[in-house]
């Protein structure tokens, strides 16, 4: 069974220590003991994690094919003429778009907005630690 320490399941989710403290409480997560220290169950973890994925978007999300949206802040936008190059910190996860100019300006897109990357991949590489 693969636990993982309060810091670490935050760290995954993209939230707070205190969050998954939280949702300890509330019953969302058992927790368990690791070491002297309270850990949750992976098993359990993923669960909540892909629930919390698939629940609506309250701001009224766009439909869209894509299931790898991660909302975030953009950093930085680099533009030229034509092409604009967009970098946004989402949770742990640094994401680089590249799209015309003109979409990056239609989009607001400036370092501070929030934006959200939706990301449609045929080739998409899967690593363990």
């Amino acid at each position: 069974m693969t636990t993982y320490r309060i810091a670490e399941a935050a760290q995954l989710l993209g939230v707070s220590d205190d969050t998954v403290r939280r949702w300890v409480e509330a019953g969302k997560l058992t927790s368990m003991t690791d070491s002297g220290r309270l850990a949750v169950d992976g098993g359990e973890l993923a669960v909540l994690a892909e629930s919390l994925a698939d629940s609506p978007d309250v701001a009224g999300r766009r439909r869209s094919s894509a299931r790898n949206r991660l909302a975030g802040i953009v950093v930085a936008v680099r533009k030229d003429s034509v092409m604009a190059q967009v970098e946004m910190i989402c949770g742990p996860h640094r994401v680089v778009s590249l799209m015309s100019a003109d979409a990056a300006d239609e989009l607001g897109l400036v370092p501070g907005a929030r934006a959200v990357a939706s990301i449609k991949a045929t080739n998409v590489v899967v690593e363990r630690p």
